[in-house]
C-alpha cells in the first residue's frame, strides 16, 4: 500500500539510525504501515465492543420507558428530565477526566469509568420513584463522563492525524452498531424475560446490559497499551518508526492542565466546532430517546416489534457514513460534507411531523433524518482533531464534547415537557431542526475548517 503520508526523511533516518535512499526508504514506508494496520488490529476490535455497550448504555432507556413509565407511573415530563439529568453529570466531569487521563493513562480511566457505570447502569432495576431514577441517572453520567474524548484522545496518541479519518469513523460505526443492535436486544429481553423470577423486563434488560460494561473494563485494563513505545507487541523498529512519526505533534504537548484549557479556548474555531456538535447531537439524542416513542405512535404496539424497526434508520445512517466518510476522504472537502449531513438531518427529522398516520412513509423520512445524523459525525471529527494542535488537544476535544452533554441535558426534557403539555413530538423536532439547519450554515461559512492534511486509509 503506498504510504500517503508522506514521512519526513529525517524521521525515517531517525527512526532506522541512517539515511534511507531509494529502496529503504519504500521498506520503511512499508514498515510504518505495516504498523500502523497491526496497531489497528489490537485495539480497535476492544474499543469498539467497549462503545458499543457505552452507547446501548445511554439509549436503552428508550426502550425500557415503553413498560417502565406505565410500570412506575412515570410521565413523558418524568422520563425526559431522567434522560435528561444523566448529562448533567457528564458535563461537570468531562473535562476533569480527560486531563487526568493524560496523567494516570487510559487503562486505569478505562477502568474506573467502564467498572462504575456497569455497576450503576445494572443498579436503574431497584428505582421505584422519580427521585431515585434522577439520582441513578445523574451517577451514571458522573461515571461515563470522559469515556468517548478519552477514546478520541487516546486515538490521537497512536495516529497522527493524516491516519485519523477513517479510524474514527471505524470507532465511531460501533454507536450505529449499538443502535442496531439495542433496538432487537432490549426489545426481546423486555418482552420476553418480563416476570422471571419477579423482575420487570426492563429491570432485567438494565441488568443484562450494564454489567458486562464492569467486565470489559477489567479487560481494557488487562489488555491495552496506553502509549506506543510502551507497546511490546509492536517490533523494536516498528515502535521508533511510529515514535518519529508522532514525535513532531508531540514536542507541542504541555503538562499544565491549565496551559492545556487556555490553548484550547483560545482557538475561535473551537466554538463554531462546539456548537455544530450541539446541534448534531440534540438531533441524535432525538432519535436516540424518542425513536422507540414515535415509532410506537405510529401504529407499532409490540415492544420487540419496535426493536426491530428501529434498526431500519440505523443501519442505513451506518452505510451513509462509510460511504460519506470515504467521499470525503476521497476528495477532501470534510467541512461542506458536514454541512450538508447536518441540513438532511434536519429536514429528515421535521418532515416525519407531516406523516403520522402513515408507517412506511415515516419510517423513510426518519430514516434519512438518521443517515444525515449518523454520518456527519465521524467526518466532524476529523475536521475537528485535526483542526487542534496537540496542546490542545485533551481540553479542545473534552471542550467540543461538554456540547454533547449539553445538547443531552437540554433536548430529551425539553421534548418531554413539550409532549407532555402539547400532547406531541412535532415543537420538539421543529426546535431541533433549526438547530441543525443552523448548524450546517455555520459550519459552511467558515471555510478555514478544513483536515490539514489528506487523511489516509489504515485498513486496506
Amino acid at each position: 500500500m503506498k504510504n500517503p503520508v508522506g514521512i519526513h526523511a529525517d524521521a525515517l533516518r531517525k527512526a532506522d539510525g541512517d539515511a534511507l535512499p531509494g529502496d529503504n526508504c519504500v521498506a520503511a514506508e512499508k514498515d510504518i504501515d505495516e504498523a500502523y494496520r497491526g496497531i489497528t488490529r489490537r485495539l480497535m476490535p476492544l474499543l469498539f465492543i467497549c462503545f458499543v455497550f457505552n452507547y446501548i448504555d445511554r439509549i436503552n432507556i428508550g426502550y425500557a420507558q415503553l413498560q417502565m413509565k406505565p410500570d412506575l407511573g412515570f410521565t413523558d415530563a418524568i422520563y425526559g428530565i431522567g434522560a435528561s439529568i444523566f448529562y448533567v453529570g457528564y458535563l461537570l466531569f468531562e473535562i476533569p477526566s480527560n486531563l487526568a487521563m493524560q496523567r494516570i493513562g487510559a487503562r486505569k480511566t478505562l477502568l474506573r469509568i467502564m467498572l462504575l457505570w456497569g455497576l450503576t447502569s445494572a443498579s436503574t432495576m431497584f428505582i421505584r420513584t422519580p427521585l431515585e431514577f434522577y439520582v441513578v441517572r445523574f451517577l451514571l453520567g458522573v461515571f461515563e463522563a470522559g469515556f468517548f474524548p478519552g477514546i478520541v484522545l487516546y486515538l490521537t496518541f497512536w495516529y497522527p492525524a493524516e491516519r485519523r479519518a477513517r479510524i474514527v469513523a471505524i470507532f465511531m460505526s460501533a454507536g450505529v452498531t449499538a443502535g442496531i443492535v439495542a433496538g432487537p436486544l432490549s426489545g426481546w429481553i423486555i418482552q420476553h424475560l418480563n416476570g422471571l423470577y419477579g423482575l420487570k423486563g426492563w429491570q432485567w434488560m438494565y441488568v443484562l446490559q450494564g454489567l458486562p460494561s464492569s467486565l470489559l473494563g477489567i479487560i481494557a485494563y488487562c489488555y491495552l497499551t496506553d502509549r506506543p513505545e510502551q507497546a511490546k507487541w509492536l517490533s523494536k523498529r516498528q515502535r521508533e518508526l511510529v515514535a518519529s512519526h508522532l514525535e513532531p505533534a508531540r514536542q507541542r504537548e504541555v503538562a499544565s492542565a491549565r496551559g492545556a484549557l487556555q490553548a484550547a479556548w483560545r482557538i475561535p474555531s473551537l466554538y463554531v466546532l462546539a456548537y455544530l456538535y450541539f446541534a448534531l447531537n440534540c438531533g441524535i439524542y432525538t432519535l436516540s430517546f424518542w425513536l422507540p416513542s414515535m415509532i410506537h405512535g405510529w401504529g407499532v404496539s409490540s415492544i420487540q416489534a419496535v426493536g426491530f424497526y428501529s434498526l431500519i434508520p440505523y443501519s442505513i445512517g451506518m452505510l451513509v457514513m462509510f460511504w460519506l466518510a470515504r467521499r470525503s476522504d476521497a476528495r477532501g472537502d470534510h467541512r461542506r460534507n458536514v454541512a450538508a449531513a447536518a441540513c438532511v438531518g434536519a429536514l429528515g427529522l421535521a418532515a416525519t411531523t407531516f406523516t403520522p398516520g402513515s408507517l412506511w412513509t415515516s419510517m423513510a423520512l426518519i430514516s434519512a433524518g438518521a443517515a444525515g445524523l449518523i454520518s456527519a459525525l465521524p467526518v466532524f471529527w476529523a475536521v475537528a482533531t485535526s483542526m487542534l494542535p496537540q496542546d490542545a488537544a485533551p481540553a479542545g476535544i473534552a471542550t467540543i464534547t461538554m456540547a454533547s452533554g449539553l445538547a443531552g441535558a437540554i433536548c430529551p426534557s425539553l421534548i418531554g415537557v413539550l409532549k407532555t403539555y402539547a400532547g406531541s413530538t412535532a415543537i420538539g423536532l421543529y426546535f431541533v431542526a433549526a438547530l441543525l439547519l443552523s448548524g450546517g450554515i455555520v459550519m459552511w461559512r467558515h471555510r478555514h475548517l478544513s483536515v490539514r492534511a489528506s487523511p489516509a486509509a489504515v485498513l486496506e
